[in-house]
């Protein structure tokens, strides 16, 4: 068979040389017009709300993260919620199901998180979690001073007032 391959392709070398044209044509159509997620986000969608309140963990348990858990049992498309509750602070992760868009369940974490907070003490600060995912951390870099004429005041002024603004402007 691999005989008969080798034997037609020696024989019509302006076919084949035809059809590894047509081949390199369609890879680099597919290049330029297939969308293409290197980086998939498998992660579930998730919603954080932290709580913060100078009290002790089971005093934050039984007046933030139970009742904030409590509420939001019956926010549509939740697949779980976990609660945590340490010195001064608390955090309850509503874990959506597959497929749910993050600003939908932002927006409806907002909606019944709304109901439960005139009923949680007036100096528990509640605020949700920035919207990340598990691949939000792809770069990390290391600023590094070579030539020893900078100290770490100065390295890290550098970072503070100007690195940091240039990278928070690269697109994503």
């Amino acid at each position: 068979m691999i005989n008969k391959l080798i034997e037609f392709c020696a024989h019509n070398k302006f076919i084949v040389l035809i059809l590894v044209g047509m081949a390199t044509l369609g890879g680099i159509w597919s290049i330029k017009n297939i969308t293409l997620d290197a980086i998939p986000d498998l992660s579930d969608t998730q919603v954080i709300i932290y709580s913060k309140w100078d009290r002790s963990p089971d005093i934050i348990e039984d007046q933030v993260t139970y009742p904030i858990i409590s509420a939001l049992l019956g926010v549509p498309k939740v697949r779980d919620i976990r609660g945590f509750s340490d010195f001064g602070y608390s955090y309850v992760y509503i874990i959506f199901e597959d497929g749910t868009d993050i600003y939908w369940a932002r927006s409806r974490t907002l909606e019944y998180l709304n109901n439960i907070l005139p009923r949680l003490p007036k100096e528990v600060n509640v605020e949700l979690a920035r919207d990340e995912t598990s691949i939000g951390w792809v770069f990390q870099y290391a600023l590094v001073d070579k030539t020893g004429q900078n100290d770490l005041a100065q390295l890290r002024s550098f970072q503070d007032w100007h690195l940091r603004y240039a990278l928070q402007a690269v697109p994503v």
